[in-house]
């Protein structure tokens, strides 16, 4: 399985680590261009992320019709293109509407997608967790090398750098990226993307990725910003070329996290927990960046976010891809990806007219008490993924006769992969042993 996925994640990896890599100082950088207003600053942080919402589906679709792999190289020069004019900017505008092109480049669908495509639905957990680890990963260290970079050689280069890294990843797809069969599969129930919205599991995931990444968007507006603004409006005094200082010792604690939050989530199947321990953790960072002040209590609270955001990252696809039924899970990620993208925009925007019309701690205030209800909706809706086995017969060994009139409380589902010729039953194995479930649909 590594060596089928390891060229996506890679992708995914170098993609995400050039947009992380400009927000630990990109407020305080749009914030110097003439004309700049809080609110400016906030839509630049979040700006990608609304064209992302936009052309998610889209582009989830043109990969279907049009091949993934054409579609992921397209998308792959749009963010290049985007990082190039953000790159050479030199107005707010022009920096704005680099940052939307970077986000129409909106592939975040189309690789969940083509792991999918090459991973059995037993593997496809585990497959999705790597990819959440190294989109976790990217983000630890890009809060690292992005003040030092940015303060060595500036903030334009980084923008430069993640040109680079998007053009290595168009080589990537031609050179190491294998080309996903095309797979039809036939399920045993309608597909209903309405169905979705009924699961209180898969609706307290979609509420947990858009609250994540609104977040993060908000500390990166309010932590550079403070850091270095002025004493008398509420700030530290920071130098830039400091910012090291706060990112570094967030980063170690946030990849010291990753990696126990990740073995309690999916071998332990503590999901939740997991979950619940990660908001509260934003609860305390938020309380702390917003009323502190010392520049000390700010950096913990800045750790504090850190290490629940890498405790939960690893774990959302994966476990969202565990809700979902077979049919539902490209609509489930699909759903799950736009809400945290247009979180993403609304949490930098909020942020940015926050800071125009209020003091930081009114912000750390309004943002504890939004949590805490996260905390309750959370605690109350969400429980556990059930633990499912799969089993595969060859469709001419089954009685399709018997499949279709099956009922049985352990079985979840069943579809038929009709290139593979084969009849996949996903069931709980503690309630139905492999024998019994074979027995009762095989031919007599």
């Amino acid at each position: 399985m590594f060596k089928t996925i390891w060229p996506l994640t890679a992708i995914l990896a170098l993609r995400f680590l050039g947009l992380f890599l400009v927000l630990p100082v990109l407020s305080v950088y749009a914030m110097g261009m003439e004309g700049a207003t809080a609110l400016l600053v906030g839509v630049i942080v979040g700006g990608y992320a609304l064209t992302q919402a936009v052309f998610q589906v889209p582009f989830g679709s043109i990969s279907d019709k049009m091949g993934r792999k054409p579609t992921l190289v397209f998308g792959l020069l749009i963010f290049l293109a985007g990082s190039v004019l953000a790159a050479m900017s030199d107005s707010i505008w022009m920096l704005m509407v680099g940052r939307f092109l970077q986000g129409a480049g909106a592939i975040g669908s189309v690789i969940p997608a083509m792991i999918a495509d090459l991973v059995p639905e037993e593997s496809r957990g585990k497959a999705m967790a790597m990819m959440g680890g190294s989109i976790a990963l990217s983000f630890a260290l890009a809060m690292g090398l992005g003040p030092v970079l940015g303060s060595a050689y500036g903030v334009a280069s980084l923008f430069w750098i993640t040109a680079a890294m998007a053009a290595l990843a168009i080589v990537l797809v031609f050179v190491k990226v294998p080309t996903p069969p095309r797979i039809h599969h036939v399920y045993h129930d309608k597909i209903k993307t309405k169905d979705i919205f009924k699961d209180p599991n898969l609706l307290g995931m979609f509420v947990i990725n858009g609250m994540q990444k609104g977040l993060m968007t908000i500390a990166f507006v309010l932590i550079p910003l403070i850091m270095t603004g002025a004493v008398e409006d509420g700030g530290f005094a920071w130098a830039k070329s400091d910012l090291w200082k706060v990112y570094l010792p967030a980063m170690i604690f946030g990849l010291i996290a990753m990696g126990p939050a990740a073995v309690f989530g999916e071998k332990h199947n503590k999901a939740k927990q997991i979950f619940l321990v990660s908001i509260v953790l934003f609860i305390t960072a938020f309380l702390l960046m917003g009323l502190s002040t010392s520049p000390t209590l700010f950096i913990v609270g800045v750790v504090s976010f850190f290490i629940g955001f890498n405790m939960m990252e690893p774990l959302v696809q994966s476990i969202i891809s565990k809700y979902a039924k077979v049919h539902q899970k490209g609509a489930a990620l699909g759903i799950s990806n736009t809400a945290a993208y247009f979180m993403t925009f609304i949490g930098g925007t909020f942020a940015g007219l926050m800071l125009d019309y209020a003091d930081r701690g009114m912000l750390g205030l309004s943002l504890a008490g939004i949590g805490l209800l996260w905390l309750v909706w959370t605690a109350m809706k969400l429980s556990n993924p059930i633990r499912h086995a799969h089993v595969y017969l060859a469709q001419d060994t089954v009685d399709m006769k018997k499949l279709e009139d099956l009922e049985h409380d352990a079985i979840a589902e069943w579809y038929i992969n009709e290139t593979e010729k084969l009849v996949v039953v996903k069931y709980r194995k503690e309630e139905l042993s492999e024998d019994e479930l074979t027995t009762k649909i095989t031919h007599s």
